[in-house]
């Protein structure tokens, strides 16, 4: 089954703490988000060289001793028929797995967890469900969603909830929406939005970023709803 890989970090210490990991990056996105800081794989993957499985595989098996684990990210992992196959092969050599998602697919995402392939999944929410179309940009079965979240809850595996919070999208009654629709998870993680990078929009190089005691804020909000909040 295919797995379309258009990029490879050698070494992250960051996307899996505390773990040392490689990174490996998956084409195309079923969202659109106009502050996406990946949009070469999601409007412009055609144009972007694909990578050999089997080359990042032999890569990864040589460099076993330097990584403890591989972190797939994208783009959307779960729209590649290829993750399940793939995410063995990492699980044989003897890596943890950490995917990254945005939640549309929880049948995938119960599979990943059923073949115990999949060691920590971290899940974007990106708003209350009812600005989930203003955010991706396209129409959105939030179903899914609330069907992946109601999955992490409740299955036996490490995730985090995470959500990139933007001035012009999430205010105080935002924040307290994603905690009721959260309640009782494990982790949720608060991502400031950083305007230093390319993203899908670009006028959002703009927006300015909350303040650090605003995310300090938010936090407060959803610790009562989580039994950990984390701002990265």
């Amino acid at each position: 089954m295919s797995i379309d890989i258009k990029g490879f970090q050698k070494t992250d210490l960051v996307n899996f703490d505390p773990y040392s990991c490689a990174t490996i990056y998956l084409s195309r996105c079923n969202f659109l988000c106009p502050f996406c800081h990946n949009p070469e794989l999601v409007i412009g993957h055609d144009k972007l060289n694909s990578l050999s499985k089997e080359k990042i595989l032999d890569v990864l098996t040589k460099r076993k001793k330097w990584y403890d684990a591989v972190c797939i990210t994208g783009g959307e992992p779960t729209l590649h028929k290829g993750l399940v196959h793939f995410t063995k092969e990492l699980k044989k050599i003897g890596f943890l797995v950490k995917i990254d998602t945005n939640g549309t697919n929880p049948k995938m995402i119960n599979q990943l967890i059923d073949k115990k392939i999949v060691d920590f999944i971290s899940m974007d929410v990106k708003a209350p469900l009812e600005k989930y179309d203003k955010i991706t940009q396209i129409n959105t079965d939030t179903s899914k969603i609330k069907e992946s979240i109601e999955t992490l809850k409740n299955r036996r595996l490490d995730y985090e909830f995470r959500t990139t919070v933007i001035p012009r999208f999430h205010k105080k009654a935002d924040i307290e929406k994603i905690g009721k629709l959260l309640k009782g998870s494990k982790q949720i993680t608060i991502q400031q939005f950083r305007n230093s990078r390319d993203m899908i929009n670009p006028s959002f190089k703009n927006e300015k970023p909350y303040s650090r005691e605003k995310l300090i804020e938010f936090r407060e909000i959803l610790s009562d709803y989580a039994k950990e909040v984390r701002i990265r």
